[in-house]
């Protein structure tokens, strides 16, 4: 039963600092097409430390509460799409950016932003994938579309992060030779762990050589960095080759030549996990909970308390994480 007033993570701007705290909070008036909807687990993304930082880009108005994902079971439903009781995941769309997200006991939403929880998959499953897995999925699935395993080798740059840990569980799950990319020369064993049939060293991939075209060294990739390591991916990938993009931490720019393209064949598919159609998000989400769910999925798992938040924030934004790392809310 909801009660008057529920727990939330906030971040408050105090004299030009943005801060972090445990506030108590009041239910709003549920609109028609909305939910509310009881958290039982949500995550940290890096999306989540921007917003708590005070970054205007992804959070424009403060006190706010952050977390792009959450999941949990429908409280209260003013939507056909939905009934009392049924466990759903929201991710990404607006939530957490401009409306409140899920580092709080309870998340009102519009029903257009809500999945069901696939038959197969837990909640805390569904948040250990959360935005990252959906964007990994979304990878996974666009690429699989025109490569096979038997195609040759396939790179995932940044390796050791959400995004980049899960494609390659999910793709050597899937029967392909995964090389990761990674500035971390000491997780060699845990991508290994992860399914990686080989591991290079970031400073490896970005000090290849200049020109507009090197050697073949893939049939494919997904790449969750940008700048030069996406540069060199899409340089040394073979004809025909797929390379898929949803991420821009080392850079946002592109400096090649039209040759990859025009020369080898090579497609470059862009990835938007915010706003991805509906009808793929379902796809992706039951994929996850089934074929493609990677045995070492829950070893790619941190989990924490509401407490705990502002410390690992402060770790994530230092490139101190690895994995992924789920908020527990409810039990």
């Amino acid at each position: 039963m909801v009660q008057n007033r529920f727990k939330a993570f906030r971040i408050e701007e105090i004299n030009g600092h943005y801060q972090g705290s445990i506030k108590e909070m009041e239910f709003g008036v549920l609109n028609d097409n909305e939910v509310l909807v009881k958290v039982h687990y949500s995550s940290l993304n890096y999306k989540d430390a921007l917003s708590a930082s005070g970054n205007k880009g992804v959070t424009r108005n403060y006190p706010h509460t952050p977390g792009i994902d959450t999941v949990g079971i429908i409280e209260k439903s003013n939507s056909n799409l939905f009934t009392i009781g049924e466990k759903v995941i929201v991710t990404s769309y607006d939530l957490g950016m401009n409306t409140d997200g899920g580092f709080a006991e309870y998340v009102q939403v519009p029903s257009e932003w809500v999945v069901k929880l696939p038959e197969k998959m837990t909640m805390k499953e569904a948040m250990i994938y959360g935005t990252a897995g959906l964007t990994a999925g979304m990878s996974v699935l666009r690429l699989t579309e025109l490569i096979k395993p038997e195609d040759g080798k396939i790179a995932v740059s940044g390796a050791t992060g959400g995004v980049g840990a899960l494609s390659v569980s999910i793709l050597s799950k899937l029967g392909y030779s995964v090389v990761a990319i990674t500035g971390k020369e000491t997780e060699r064993d845990y991508l290994n762990h992860l399914g990686a049939e080989e591991v290079l060293l970031r400073s490896e991939v970005e000090n290849l050589d200049k020109k507009p075209l090197l050697k073949p060294l893939f049939a494919g990739a997904i790449d969750t960095v940008g700048g030069v390591i996406l540069e060199n991916i899409i340089k040394s990938t073979d004809s025909m080759g797929v390379v898929t993009c949803c991420g821009n931490v080392a850079s946002p720019k592109l400096d090649l030549t039209v040759f990859p393209f025009i020369l080898r064949g090579v497609t470059l598919i862009g990835i938007d996990s915010q706003n991805y159609p509906m009808k793929y998000r379902k796809i992706v989400w039951n994929k996850l909970a089934h074929e493609w769910k990677p045995k070492q999925l829950n070893d790619t798992c941190n989990e924490i308390k509401l407490e705990d938040v502002t410390q690992k924030i402060e770790l994530m934004l230092k490139g101190k994480l690895k994995g992924r790392t789920v908020l527990t809310l409810a039990e």
